[in-house]
């Protein structure tokens, strides 16, 4: 079983923590409550949601251009069609969060 390195962000958190994740289909989608479904940040950087989660009501996670995302959140980096290890730190994606204006969530 395959570990990557990602940041897991919580509705409840600022900026959620960094930890290792297995990538398999069943342990992504056990993480995000639901189907997933990925959304590309740039080249290099994606976040795996929950693909039903507006649906379903789930709480608002973060702003994101044009947007906004939904329950649990995973972000890893990206290269091809393959999950790897995030290419950024905690305080990037801290920055990177501030500048899609998310001191509050709105639906």
């Amino acid at each position: 079983m395959r570990k990557i390195k990602a940041i897991v962000k919580r509705p409840e958190e600022p900026v959620g923590h960094m930890t290792c994740v297995s990538d398999n289909l069943e342990n992504l989608q056990r993480i995000v409550k639901g189907p997933i479904e990925t959304v590309y940040v740039r080249e290099d950087l994606v976040i795996v949601c929950n693909e039903e989660g507006k649906i379903h009501g789930l709480p608002c996670n973060c702003i994101i251009p044009n947007d906004y995302l939904v329950g649990e959140i995973i972000v890893f980096g990206v290269d091809g069609d393959e999950f790897t290890d995030i290419p950024i730190t905690r305080q990037e994606w801290k920055k990177i969060l501030a500048d899609w204006g998310n001191s509050e969530c709105r639906e």
